[in-house]
């Protein structure tokens, strides 16, 4: 069975198979591979959805956890968070967007929204390790 506690582990993980898929996706598309990039975005999407699945699995199942920081280390762990989770929620439709247009072949209109999106799956993916750096390694919570 798995212990809840080990999902903020897993999750970080999942993040930065994401972040590497998209970066390798974005070479393939440069590359002029389009076989290789479609198939890398598809394993980045299944990553990715992989990773909401576990991240709302541990959310529903524990309790909130907050920064233990002081002084401008907690302004700048809010301001990742507050970022993380805003770009987050709007990349969530702009991925699904995205993904319809390739799937569907409308390449151009796919490769318009992509501009914007793909930055901020990245982002996403990134920041997602911050926030869990800083919040379960860095500062790890007080136990109660």
């Amino acid at each position: 069975m798995l212990d809840v506690m080990t999902l903020p582990h897993l999750n970080a993980g999942l993040n930065g198979m994401a972040a590497i898929l998209l970066a390798f996706g974005f070479y393939q598309i440069k590359s002029g591979n389009k076989e290789r990039h479609k198939a890398v975005m598809l394993s980045a999407v299944v990553v990715s959805a992989v990773f909401l699945a576990s991240y709302l699995t541990y959310h529903y199942h524990s309790p909130i956890y907050l920064f233990n920081g002081v002084g401008p280390i907690k302004t700048f762990y809010y301001a990742l968070l507050i970022s993380h989770v805003v770009l987050a929620a709007l990349n969530v439709p702009m991925i699904i967007w995205a993904l319809w247009r390739a799937l569907s072949g409308n390449f151009d209109k796919h490769k318009r929204i992509a501009r914007w999106t793909a930055p901020i799956w990245f982002y996403v993916s990134i920041s997602g390790i911050g926030v869990y750096l800083m919040l379960y390694q860095f500062n790890p919570p007080v136990a109660s």
